[in-house]
């Protein structure tokens, strides 16, 4: 192709001024994003960088030939800086793409007819440029943004770490551009295994984490402060006042399993420890089924499981019975039947009488009579504590 190659190339690669502003005004119409920046940096650095995309690709063209790694330096290092001002990748790599159009039009319009030979050469090269181009600059972004990631992980564990020990947090929160809220909510979640963790358990485990994961981010608007794992987890919220029982249905939904959740309040940041413990024993205390509690859900089972010297005295009013497990079975299934004979005997399989006879043991044996207050609270009590222990 000889001269007529370069004749064509050439005067359109002297139009490159022209050419990269209106690569700007394309990307104002077609990527949103650039809308939001500034006058100064769109007639700045975007600029340059158009007009250096554009010379690296004539260079390129006129040459026959693949950007060198020199080349490929500025189109790489201005990617990293798009990855850590956040703006999406989908947008970086459309903004080549645009450059791309926009220098074969030009082609198009300029080319002769005897110059078909040439655009036809130079719309192979722009697939090859773009491609290669493409792939460093979304290796360049991807290796930044798993960097500021790293990194921001980090911060975000050593704030949590911070305020699970009651240590001091400020700086931290400042180090990752966050304010610590006044009052806090602090969740203890307990997730189900997921059905296709019977089959591939370590991917589908790590997916229902992130689907949690997301969803808290999605109520929280930023990344949660939380640790989360297979099974469950700690997270600490902002206490906004939000509906706890919606966000539960929605983290079931994410998740994809039954979930428990123990929910307790911090009044302000030094308080998040002693809130996040509150909320552990109350998901261990708590009912197997799904759903969120709170103290008032668990009073009674709270209070006795704290440590006193009377704790061992209760345990052991039910010693007598230790040598007969079916009438443990029949008393704990009496207390969770609210004293219901017939919802009982169901629950046992047992007929009426069989039941009855199992009552009039049970009081012989410890001498306390479910049909009294004092009795009853006593078996209760000592059930509780010998199922907390």
């Amino acid at each position: 192709m000889g001269n007529v190659v370069d004749t064509l190339y050439e005067r359109v690669q002297q139009k490159l001024p022209v050419l990269a502003r209106r690569m700007i005004a394309t990307f104002l119409v077609e990527v949103p994003l650039y809308g939001l920046l500034p006058k100064e940096q769109l007639e700045g650095e975007v600029l340059a960088i158009c007009e250096d995309n554009l010379r690296t690709f004539f260079a390129t063209l006129i040459d026959d030939r693949l950007p060198t790694e020199d080349e490929l330096a500025e189109p790489m290092a201005s990617a990293a800086r798009r990855a850590q001002e956040r703006v999406p990748l989908a947008s970086v790599l459309t903004a080549y793409h645009v450059g791309g159009r926009i220098g074969w039009a030009e082609l198009v319009a300029q080319a002769k007819p005897k110059e078909t030979p040439a655009l036809l050469a130079a719309a192979d090269h722009l697939q090859r440029y773009i491609q290669a181009v493409s792939a460093v600059v979304a290796t360049a972004y991807l290796q930044e943004q798993q960097a500021i990631s790293g990194e921001e992980g980090d911060a975000l564990r050593a704030l949590v770490g911070a305020l699970l020990a009651a240590e001091p947090a400020d700086a931290l929160a400042e180090r990752l551009g966050r304010r610590l809220p006044t009052s806090w909510v602090v969740l203890a979640l307990d997730l189900g295994p997921h059905p296709d963790e019977a089959t591939a358990p370590a991917v589908a485990a790590r997916r229902k984490v992130r689907r949690v994961q997301a969803a808290l981010d999605e109520h929280v608007g930023e990344p949660v402060l939380g640790q989360l794992h297979a099974t469950g987890g700690l997270v600490l919220l902002p206490d906004v006042g939000q509906e706890l029982e919606d966000l539960c249905g929605q983290l079931r939904i994410a998740a994809g399993v039954p979930v428990r959740v123990g929910a307790a309040h911090a009044s302000a940041t030094r308080h998040v420890a002693g809130a996040a413990d509150q909320a552990r024993e109350v998901l261990r205390l708590a009912g197997p089924e799904p759903g969120l509690y709170v103290l008032r859900d668990v009073l009674l089972d709270y209070q006795i499981s704290r440590p006193s010297d009377a704790q061992e005295l209760l345990a052991a009013l039910l010693d007598p019975l230790d040598g007969f497990p079916d009438l443990m079975r029949t008393l704990e299934a009496y207390l969770e039947q609210d004293l219901d004979r017939r919802r009982t005997a169901a629950a046992l399989h047992v007929h009426p009488n069989t039941l009855d006879y199992r009552l009039k043991r049970i009081v012989q044996l410890t001498g306390l009579e479910p049909a009294t207050t004092r009795g009853l609270q006593l078996l209760a009590g000592a059930v509780a504590v010998r199922r907390l222990r």
